[in-house]
């Protein structure tokens, strides 16, 4: 990294963001209370809220949100009639998994080949991390030169939508010129990228139910129908032999122009097994940005250890969505459920349920803070230009933000990049990542201030 005060102030400050993100994975912060304590939760949040008030942060208040969680919000002032900017990360992560398969124990964060491993250590508790950085360099450089609002929200990886039903009932709260998502990640690690789609999403159970109760399969089987049978038809239904996604009515044939994804380069980071073939139609890229995806989450039915011989009476699957840009979430999540009941068999029983749903995103990659953060990557990242890309997953509060704030610009950048494994077992951030993007925030909101 080409040498200035600012990634001078940063290089020396990340051993101390070390202690810190090693405290914020501590907490086993899953918003699903039903797994963990909500007292992770609400520890990490109150984690948080310090750690802005140390910085001189106004307001700082955990914000109860309407499904349960709490976001954390705290506003910076800056100089006489400066522009707003307001940064956003989540500090909720996703279950572990299987804890027995991580090299190293989930929430201890822990050194290992050049990287921090631990649940959250990318998405996106290390996305807070980088918005301290940020701030402390440019307070050691001359101050901060925009007023900064940021929240960080409670319940991303649910899908709850807390905070975007609490920002709609306060509008004036998140007020901002220019917004930073710092919940995305870099194409590769180490090119600079910006995403200017995402992609929505919806969740549906699908409860399917033929008899009173189980019945002996050698006594009625073969007459008696089949609750996990009839589900299974259905699942399959939603996909087409190549595994493309066929949901009745909603087209998956758009293509994605710009930055492309080679199949082996996905492959790798994607750890395919050898001979295994992917899934669908078009370019990668057409199919994790441009096209719906259905996964099948998770299936109620007997595991295999224990199981008797016996005709389900009932069997239930949680069924999401990924809903591409220019396709509205609440048509195709009546879409799905429409073909879901459509599709199941022998007159069985079926109850749809939508219990989680957010609207795809598209940036305008020509706003005056698109020009600033190019600038900045180009010195945090030097050789390298910034890159537009997409984003299969979702991150419901942009369009929310979008809405509430039609004038405001909205970047995405983070730490997510390919080898951080996000979601998956043995998660982990690159420490040069979160310094190089530590740079680029604090260099962007110089600029953005001069612009």
């Amino acid at each position: 990294m080409s040498s200035n005060p600012v990634a001078e102030t940063v290089a020396s400050l990340m051993p101390r963001a070390q202690v810190e993100l090693a405290e914020l994975v501590a907490f086993k912060s899953v918003a699903d209370f039903d797994q963990y304590p909500r007292s992770e939760s609400e520890g990490a949040a109150n984690w948080i809220a310090g750690a802005l008030r140390a910085e001189g942060f106004q307001d700082v208040a955990l914000l109860d949100t309407p499904d349960g969680t709490q976001s954390v919000y705290g506003f910076l002032p800056g100089p006489e009639g400066a522009k707003t900017v307001l940064l956003y990360a989540h500090y909720d992560v996703q279950p572990p998994l299987d804890e027995a398969a991580w090299t190293t124990p989930p929430f201890e964060l822990t050194e290992r080949a050049g990287r921090w491993y631990g649940r959250g250590a990318a998405d996106c508790k290390g996305g807070f991390i980088m918005h301290l950085l940020a701030l402390r360099a440019l307070k050691a450089n001359g101050g901060v030169p925009v007023g900064v609002k940021v929240i960080v929200e409670g319940s991303e990886e649910q899908g709850t939508g807390g905070l975007e039903r609490y920002a709609e009932q306060h509008p004036e709260l998140l007020t901002a010129d220019t917004v930073v998502i710092g919940d995305v990640g870099n194409f590769r690690l180490g090119l600079p990228t910006v995403t200017s789609t995402l992609r929505g999403m919806t969740l549906v159970r699908v409860q399917i139910d033929t008899l009173e109760g189980n019945l002996h399969s050698g006594q009625f089987g073969g007459a008696a129908p089949d609750a996990l049978g009839a589900l299974i038809r259905v699942l399959d239904s939603l996909r087409a032999e190549d595994g493309s996604t066929t949901i009745d009515g909603l087209t998956g044939d758009a293509r994605w122009e710009g930055l492309q994804y080679e199949e082996e380069a996905f492959r790798k980071d994607a750890k395919v097994l050898d001979g295994v073939e992917l899934v669908g139609s078009g370019t990668v890229a057409d199919r994790i940005w441009a096209r719906p995806a259905v996964t099948v989450l998770g299936i109620d039915c007997p595991p295999v250890v224990g199981a008797t011989p016996s005709v389900q009476a009932g069997a239930r699957a949680l069924v999401s969505l990924r809903v591409p840009p220019g396709v509205d979430a609440v048509e195709a999540t009546k879409l799905l459920q429409a073909h879901l009941e459509a599709r199941t068999p022998w007159g069985a029983r079926v109850r749809t349920e939508q219990i989680g749903q957010g609207q795809p995103f598209r940036a305008d990659t020509s706003s005056p803070a698109y020009t600033a953060m190019a600038e900045a990557m180009a010195v945090a990242y030097p050789g390298e230009e910034m890159q537009s890309a997409g984003q299969g997953g979702s991150i419901p509060l942009c369009n929310t933000l979008a809405s509430l704030y039609p004038h405001a610009e909205i970047l995405l950048i983070g730490l997510s990049e390919p080898q951080a494994q996000i979601h998956a077992v043995n998660e982990s951030v690159s420490p040069d990542e979160l310094e190089r993007l530590s740079v680029t925030e604090a260099l962007f909101l110089q600029k953005y201030a001069a612009s």
